[in-house]
């Protein structure tokens, strides 16, 4: 039988490989960083070339490396598969996942019933409660979170990327004083939701309109909530395209034809060894497939 490297060397490649990082992926592996780096460096030997390209406070991926954990990385998943079938004792897989409601409605839900026909045995635990990230490991799996930025302590992928969009009542263009042009914003309320507070100055500075002050700034913590809101012309919303594109509520519209980048996104979030549980990594790499924008990056 042909020799293969210790098992223990190519789990730690795999998990420093994904995490790009030895501390971290020392620590998701119980061990110290040398010892983590030694069974790195066993594997190297045994292959004969290295496989990152080591920088300050993290690693990257070679060619080779590239090429050795597409080839090994589907195996060891094969492995902890198997090895958790056997020991279980149970058909079902339970995540507990974190989700903002407006996402749940317009993203998630329309499409559960196709990750229930793929998985059926992999059922889902919703908290819509908010402050997702600060309760991952204590009470939840995974959360798909709204951020400009994750922590990167953990494991993240983004699902989207947007452009900011002011979205009001359609009586605003057709009623006796239309709102036409951006400077008419001093005389509306802007709406403004709690976990993505930069939207309103973003839009504004990329609309070279920093001098103007709306009426008032009202704070939401439910993005559905907003769109109701703008949709009774209580305000402006500045909110996401996708939010607008997806609610098709007939009562609103896009002001002013100004798209500008948002500088928040949708990320799928959750502890870097959480992924090595099967129910996350079966709905990580359904929502990546299935939900996440292919512009995402």
């Amino acid at each position: 039988m042909r020799r293969l490297p210790p098992l223990t060397a190519i789990e730690a490649f795999v998990q420093a490989a994904r995490l790009g990082s030895i501390k971290a992926a020392a620590q998701e592996l119980a061990l110290s960083a040398p010892a983590l780096s030694r069974r790195v460096q066993t594997l190297e030997r045994f292959i004969g070339k290295p496989l990152f390209e080591r920088r300050h406070q993290a690693l990257a991926l070679n060619a080779d490396g590239e090429r050795l954990l597409a080839h090994l990385a589907p195996v060891m998943d094969s492995l902890s598969d198997a090895v958790e079938a056997m020991t279980s004792g149970t058909e079902v897989l339970r995540l507990r996942l974190g989700v903002l409601p407006l996402y749940a409605s317009q993203r998630l839900f329309p499409r559960l019933g196709e990750l229930r026909a793929q998985h059926p045995e992999l059922h889902l635990d919703i908290d819509t409660a908010g402050h997702g990230l600060a309760r991952l490991g204590d009470g939840l799996d995974a959360v798909i979170a709204i951020a400009q930025d994750v922590d990167p302590s953990l494991y993240s992928r983004r699902l989207d990327r947007n452009m900011v969009y002011v979205i009001g009542n359609r009586t605003l263009l057709t009623g006796s004083d239309p709102v036409l042009r951006p400077e008419q914003l001093a005389t509306q309320t802007v709406l403004i939701h709690r976990d993505m507070p930069d939207t309103f100055a973003t839009w504004r500075a990329a609309a070279g309109l920093d001098g103007i002050e709306p009426l008032a700034v009202d704070q939401f913590d439910s993005g559905a909530l907003m769109l109701e809101a703008a949709a009774q012309g209580l305000g402006v919303a500045f909110m996401h395209g996708s939010h607008f594109d997806d609610a098709r509520d007939e009562r609103l519209v896009k002001l002013f034809g100004i798209e500008v980048e948002s500088p928040y996104s949708y990320w799928f979030v959750c502890r870097p060894r959480a992924m090595l549980q099967r129910p996350v990594r079966l709905f990580h790499d359904w929502v990546v497939k299935v939900i996440a924008d292919k512009d995402a990056g």
